[in-house]
């Protein structure tokens, strides 16, 4: 008498374990074009932003040929400055899986404190550039502390803390803006331009520049950039390879304070004045820019290139379609596609395994 096949055999005609049709069909997903695109995607979160900042900037020059006119190149360097340096601020919050709403509000507060203590206190410029460091030193390690000694999701921190901030540049100022001419030329230095091949180039521009190619190397080169990312892919993983999780929230919502300082330095140079009504929506531009430029909101992948990408690519769409004739509404409602596409792109691309 024959043998009869083993239930779990291929003879019976029982379906394989579960295991290995995850594996199979892992393989034929990455095997297929479509897997190999999503994996190289995640290999390299800023190659999809810069796809879309060349493509645009394509299609807005074939619409209007005026895009590329010297001047309007100039123009958008310059409308960039402030939202880019902000963007980076936000990318080291966002990449340790948190998100700052708070940023336009410290930038702010900030801006009035530089601009007040040297016009109205007639303390020296130099000077008054510190003390607007230590304020947003200050306000970063009171969201940071608030994370992580309270445990408050960080939405919540910062929402409250938006409000908080404001109220307290508004009590600070009463309500009034510092004009340039009473502000000391330091400190509206940033909004001085010089000429590179005819494109007028602010040295706010320059400083953001600067401060992208030292965060990024800060990201890649050192212990602490790699801790960032590990807090924000997996925090228990993290504690349990000896990293204090804390500490590395702590020290990201503190060096985000110092950089906001410094965006608030360019926007009193972008505005020549410093008003309490300035910035306060640029906490949503900030996201925004880091989203599109390919970091996760879940935490633990993204660039701080692709942040700049991200923030180009809305300066470009906002520009471009003022030029094409189209109303501010459909400006706005662009960038609001472009950040449900983005964040769509980066649910698919996270299915990827590394």
């Amino acid at each position: 008498m024959s043998a009869q096949p083993s239930p779990t055999s291929p003879a019976s005609g029982a379906p394989p374990r579960k295991g290995s049709v995850d594996l199979a069909t892992e393989f034929l997903d990455r095997s297929s074009p479509l897997g190999r695109i999503r994996n190289l995607l995640h290999r390299y979160p800023a190659l999809s932003p810069g796809i879309v900042l060349v493509a645009a900037v394509i299609i807005f020059g074939v619409i209007s040929p005026r895009f590329f006119f010297v001047s309007n190149l100039s123009l958008i360097t310059q409308q960039v400055a402030v939202v880019g340096t902000l963007a980076i601020a936000q990318t080291l919050i966002i990449l340790t899986a948190g998100i700052d709403l708070s940023v336009g509000a410290i930038m702010v507060l900030a801006s009035l404190v530089m601009a007040q203590t040297a016009s109205a206190n007639h303390v020296p410029a130099p000077l008054a550039l510190v003390i607007g460091l230590i304020v947003g030193l200050l306000a970063g390690a009171v969201n940071g502390a608030l994370v992580t000694r309270l445990k408050l999701p960080p939405f919540i921190v910062t929402l409250g803390t938006l409000n908080v901030f404001l109220a307290v540049s508004l009590l600070y100022s009463n309500g009034a803006s510092v004009i340039g001419q009473q502000i000391p030329d330091l400190i509206t230095s940033t909004g001085n331009t010089f000429s590179v091949d005819g494109v007028g180039i602010t040295y706010g521009v320059v400083i953001m520049l600067v401060l992208y190619i030292v965060m990024a190397f800060v990201m890649t080169k050192t212990a602490w950039g790699r801790h960032v990312y590990a807090v924000g892919d997996d925090k228990e993983s993290a504690r349990l390879a000896g990293i204090s999780v804390n500490r590395v929230l702590l020290s990201v919502y503190i060096a985000a304070g110092a950089i906001l300082a410094i965006g608030a330095w360019i926007q009193i140079g972008r505005a020549d004045a410093a008003s309490p009504n300035a910035g306060t929506d640029l906490n949503l531009d900030s996201i925004t820019a880091v989203v599109i430029g390919g970091t996760s909101l879940f935490g633990g992948r993204g660039t701080i290139w692709g942040s700049l990408l991200g923030a180009l690519i809305v300066g470009v769409f906002r520009n471009g379609l003022a030029l094409a004739g189209l109303d501010v509404l459909y400006q706005t409602l662009a960038v609001g596609i472009l950040i449900i596409v983005a964040v769509s792109l980066d649910q698919w691309i996270r299915k990827a395994r590394s």
